[in-house]
Order: structure tokens, then sequence, then C-alpha cells
């Protein structure tokens, strides 16, 4: 009896340790300043005009039929490149554009794809240009002789048709994208004639996927967060209406760090007042 008293003592411990153990993960102390320093945050709305891809796309076919420069893509120059991993008996090899010109990044969009080539390898996100460029042009990628993806880039985003195929050169997937932004994207607007969004949820498959954005009318950012498999992860943040060319956070919401975990309860984190001083803590 003893003994069995012990074990379920046990199993208890392990239990209530693990679920202590996934909510501590999440509690990071806030800001004692609720004033936004990141200079990449947003503060007017995106230009989105979703059918620039084809325009672009076209414009690239009609370049394509007349003598045109090499290595040039939607008027910019570009340098070729390969990366070949192995893998037991597979090879794959990634055949890439990418341009020396560091455009400026679009805060809006989350996936950046770029070369880094000190490690040869193509990365997404975090681009630094001292340590690799931005990828443009066409892409492709081969896994022996078969082609499973192609596709074409502009400045660091997917742009335009993107294909997958399986080993017996099946397409099995098809996607458009927009300067990065899926075609799909859902967009409201407070007035459609003037195109001010109100709204911006970027959608593959019927599921938020990506960066969304909730903007007050005069275009400053009112919320901004991130869906996965059509679910809130991570931080999401509301903020103040925009004064004296400072951007105050109002409060910050934290969702499940990845998508698909149904025991996670979203909290808030923290809450400023318009002078960014710090109201309320869930860490005290």
């Amino acid at each position: 009896m003893k003994k069995l008293i012990y074990l379920l003592f046990v199993v208890l411990f392990f239990i209530t340790s693990a679920g202590f153990g996934q909510e501590d993960s999440t509690r990071v102390e806030v800001d004692s300043s609720g004033v936004e320093e990141n200079i990449l945050l947003p503060t007017s709305t995106p230009v989105l005009l979703f059918s620039d891809a084809e325009d672009n796309l076209k414009e690239e076919k009609k370049k394509k039929k007349k003598k045109k420069k090499k290595n040039f893509h939607f008027g910019e120059k570009t340098s070729k490149g390969l990366i070949k991993n192995s893998f037991r008996d597979q090879v794959t090899y990634q055949y890439f554009n990418y341009t020396s010109k560091n455009k400026k990044i679009d805060p809006y969009i989350r996936d950046i794809f770029w070369y880094d080539s000190k490690n040869k390898a193509i990365k997404t996100g975090n681009f630094n240009p001292s340590q690799g460029y931005l990828l443009h042009g066409p892409y492709e990628k081969r896994i022996g002789e078969n082609v499973v993806e192609t596709g074409m880039y502009f400045y660091g985003t997917k742009h335009g048709r993107w294909m997958s195929f399986d080993a017996k050169n099946i397409l099995i997937d098809k996607r458009k994208y927009s300067e990065g932004w899926p075609k799909a994207s859902r967009i409201t607007y407070y007035n459609r004639g003037d195109r001010k969004i109100e709204k911006l949820t970027p959608i593959e498959y019927d599921l938020e996927e990506g960066n969304f954005f909730h903007f007050y009318p005069d275009g400053q950012v009112a919320v901004a967060g991130e869906y996965k498999f059509g679910e809130r992860i991570g931080i999401w943040t509301e903020y103040w209406p925009r004064e004296n060319d400072k951007t105050v956070k109002k409060r910050e919401i934290q969702y499940q760090n990845e998508a698909l975990n149904n025991v996670f309860k979203p909290y808030i984190r923290g809450e400023w007042d318009k002078e960014g001083n710090l109201i309320y803590s869930h860490v005290q």
C-alpha cells in the first residue's frame, strides 16, 4: 500500500512539474517602457497591388522575347549561385540568382530569403547585407535529375507562381505570390477608393499564415501578430494611436509559441499607458 501511494506521489510530482515548466517557459520580463524601439516597425500601410506579380512576370516574358542583357531580372543585374548538398545516396542542387543591391527590407513581410555567402546556405529572415545577398530572379531545386521546386524571387521575396513536384515529376503544389504576399491574402478597407487598408490577413490554403496587421485610419499600425496554420502564435502587440512621432505599445498578449498546442492558454503579458509607462505586468 505504501509503495502504491509513493508511486502515485511520484507521478503527480512529474505531471505538476511538467505543467509549471511549460508555463514558466513563456514567462519573460516585459519591457518597463512601452516605447517601441524597433526601427523596422511599419509606420504606414503598405501599397498592395496584387496584380503586380502577374504584370511584372508579363514584363519579364516580354523582355525574354527581346534581346536582353545577360543575368538581368526585373531590371536588376544578378549573379548566379549553386548550392550542392549530399545526404546518403541523394544529391540536392539549388540553382538561384541573387543581387548585390541592398533594397530596404519590407517590415510587413515575414519571409525574406537571402544567400549566406560565408556558410553557403539560403536563409530566411534576419537578413544582414554584410553577410550575404537577397535572392532575386529564377530559382530551381533538384534532387538528382528531378526538379522538385521552381519559382521566382523579387528582392528576397517569393514572387509570381511557385510550383512543387514529386519524384515522378507530378505537380503536387502551386502557389502565387506578389512580392512576398500570398495572392489569396484577405484585405479589408476603411475606404477602398482611397485604398485605406483596415486589416491585412495573409492566407494560404484557406488558413491564416504569416504576419497580420490591423491599421488605424491614418495608416499607423494598431495591432501586429503572426499566424501559423490558422492559429495565433507568439506575441501579439496592440499600439496606441501614434503621437509626436512616438510609437507606444498598449498591450502585449502571449499566445502559444508553436501552433497546434491545445493546452496553452493565452494571457496578457503587459499593458502600458499612452506615455509608455508600464501599468501591468504578468510577471511580478
